[in-house]
């Protein structure tokens, strides 16, 4: 699976304010390797203009949870996880395997990225009932990346749920902008039901959705 991307760069011992002032130019943290970004067509929310939708609260009612951050059994956890164990990689792997194909993800590289603060940019582990997302958070930003969950028993848009209880999390902890990952792909159209959504469009931020969901629907797969 290609990851869309226009540019990389990778940044030594960064500051908090250097690395969300990147993620100001489109760049996002990558499982690459230690400081490395790459600048795509990123997603990002202003928490100042969210609030749930109708369609946001029918997801979490969907996915058994009240509407209220931490239905979902939501807990965060500071990396390095200290209580990892093999069964969270061989999830995760099981997980990228279903959706994307073999070797997408390996249960050795969420390993990694959640237990070697010297190899992975991500300091954040977000814990659900059925599911994880590794994320990298400072005081202003929060970047969720690689969701999983247990497909054999999680609710239907379970994976949606977890993204919205995340947005809620970061609004209530007092975050500027909650990333979301990139748009390159027809089926990345479910992360523009937000308010407050902006999209990278390599040069500067947009918030015109049609243009974007255009985009995204000529693109090849």
């Amino acid at each position: 699976m290609n990851y869309l991307h226009w540019d990389q760069k990778t940044l030594d011992n960064a500051s908090e304010k250097e690395i969300s002032l990147a993620y100001g130019r489109g760049y996002v943290f990558t499982r690459l390797g230690k400081g490395i970004m790459q600048q795509t067509r990123s997603v990002r929310i202003d928490l100042k203009k969210f609030a749930l939708t109708s369609e946001n609260r029918r997801i979490l009612k969907k996915v058994g949870a009240d509407g209220k951050t931490g239905g979902l059994g939501l807990n965060v956890t500071t990396l390095p996880f200290l209580n990892y164990n093999w069964t969270i990689g061989r999830l995760a792997k099981d997980f990228y395997e279903a959706k994307f194909g073999v070797g997408i993800m390996s249960a050795n590289k969420i390993k990694e990225m959640l237990t070697d603060v010297e190899k992975s940019n991500f300091n954040t582990l977000l814990s659900y009932k059925l599911g994880y997302a590794i994320c990298y958070s400072n005081s202003e930003i929060l970047h969720y990346s690689f969701p999983f969950y247990d497909l054999s028993s999680a609710p239907k848009d379970m994976g949606l749920g977890m993204m919205v209880e995340a947005v809620q999390y970061a609004q209530d902890s007092g975050k500027r902008y909650i990333y979301l990952g990139s748009l390159q792909r027809p089926g990345d159209t479910y992360k523009l039901q937000f308010e407050g959504l902006e999209w990278f469009d390599g040069k500067a931020w947009r918030d015109n959705l049609g243009s974007v969901k255009e985009i995204l629907t000529s693109a090849k797969m």
